[in-house]
C-alpha cells in the first residue's frame, strides 16, 4: 500500500503551478505540458530524449496502487511523486472522468531540420488543422502506420493541448514531431530530401487506388492534410507533386480527417514495404 496523499490542497503551489499548463500561454512560458491517464504516463516515462520527459507524476492513492509498475517507471525515469486525494487531480485534469493519473512533462518536439536530416520516408504534415482531437488521431494513425515523423505547420493546433495529448494515445511520444514550419517551407524542405509531396483532398485529380495501381506510391512520400471544414487552399494544393483522393465507393458523403489520414498512410506503408519500395519488409 502506498502512504496517505502528501497534497491535500488544490491550493498547494506546485498544484496551481500544473493547473495553469492547462492554458498554451503557461505551457509555452514553461516549456511543460499535461500527459493524462495510464498510458501516456506511461509513454511520457519510458520517452528516450537528452533529458528525461516525464518531471513530475500527481496520482490518487488508489491509482498509485492499481497502476504501480507505471509509478514505478516514473521515480526510475527521475519524476517527482505527489500523493494527492481525488479533488487535486480533478482539480489539474481537463477531462470529466480523470483517471488518476497526471504527469508533467518537458516539450519533446524537434527541429524541422532534425527531421529532414534523418531522410525520412513517410511523414504526415497537418497544414491548418485546427481541431486538437483530430490533430492527435492523426499523429497517433501516422504513429501505427510507421511514419517516420509528423509535421504541424504554423496554421495548425498546438500540439501540445491536452485533448490533442490524450488523442495521440501515447503516440506523441513514439516518433519526432516538428511545430510551428510554414507550410511553404514544409513543403520544400521535404521535396529538396527527395519526398514525393501528396496532397490529401476528397476533389483531388488523382484516386489513391489508380496510384497504388501504378505503383507510384513506394516513394518516399509526405502526405499533406487540410483543414476538417475546407480542406487545403488552393495555394497549398499547388505545391503537391499529387493531389489525391480517397475513393468513395458507396454512398458516405465523405470521410473525416482522421479516417481520410490513416487510409492514406496505410497506404504508402504498404507500398514502401511491397517489393521495391524504399522500406525493407517488416520480420515476423
Amino acid at each position: 500500500m502506498v502512504a496517505s496523499p502528501e497534497l491535500i490542497s488544490p491550493k498547494s503551489s506546485r498544484v496551481s503551478a500544473a493547473r495553469r499548463l492547462g492554458k498554451r500561454n503557461f505551457r509555452g512560458k514553461e516549456r511543460l505540458f499535461l500527459a493524462e491517464g495510464p498510458q501516456a504516463v506511461r509513454e511520457a516515462a519510458a520517452a528516450a530524449t537528452d533529458k528525461a520527459t516525464l518531471v513530475e507524476l500527481f496520482a490518487t492513492v488508489e491509482a498509485a496502487d492499481r497502476y504501480a509498475d507505471i509509478v514505478g517507471e516514473a521515480r526510475a525515469a527521475g519524476a517527482r511523486l505527489h500523493l494527492a486525494d481525488e479533488d487535486v487531480i480533478a482539480d489539474i485534469s481537463t477531462t470529466v472522468t480523470p483517471q488518476g493519473l497526471v504527469g508533467v512533462c518537458r516539450f519533446i518536439d524537434t527541429s524541422f531540420d532534425g527531421i529532414l536530416a534523418a531522410k525520412p520516408k513517410l511523414v504526415a504534415v497537418l497544414a491548418h488543422v485546427r481541431d486538437p482531437g483530430n490533430a492527435g488521431t492523426v499523429l497517433r494513425c501516422a504513429d501505427a502506420a510507421g511514419a517516420d515523423a509528423v509535421v504541424l505547420t504554423d496554421a495548425s493546433v498546438d500540439l501540445y493541448n491536452p485533448k490533442c495529448v490524450r488523442a495521440s494515445v501515447g503516440s506523441l511520444f513514439h516518433l519526432p514531431v516538428a511545430v510551428g514550419v510554414p507550410v511553404e517551407r514544409a513543403v520544400q524542405g521535404l521535396k529538396d530530401a527527395g519526398v514525393r509531396i501528396l496532397a490529401a483532398d476528397g476533389a483531388g485529380e488523382d484516386d489513391l487506388d489508380d496510384e497504388l495501381d501504378k505503383g507510384t506510391m513506394g516513394t518516399p512520400s509526405a502526405w499533406v492534410f487540410g483543414n476538417e471544414a475546407w480542406g487545403l487552399p488552393e495555394e497549398t494544393r499547388a505545391l503537391a507533386d499529387a493531389v489525391v483522393r480517397v475513393p468513395i465507393h458507396g454512398r458516405a458523403e465523405s470521410l473525416n480527417l482522421a479516417t481520410a489520414a490513416a487510409v492514406c498512410l496505410y497506404a504508402s506503408a504498404r507500398a514502401q514495404r511491397a517489393a521495391g519500395g524504399c522500406r525493407s519488409v517488416t520480420p515476423s
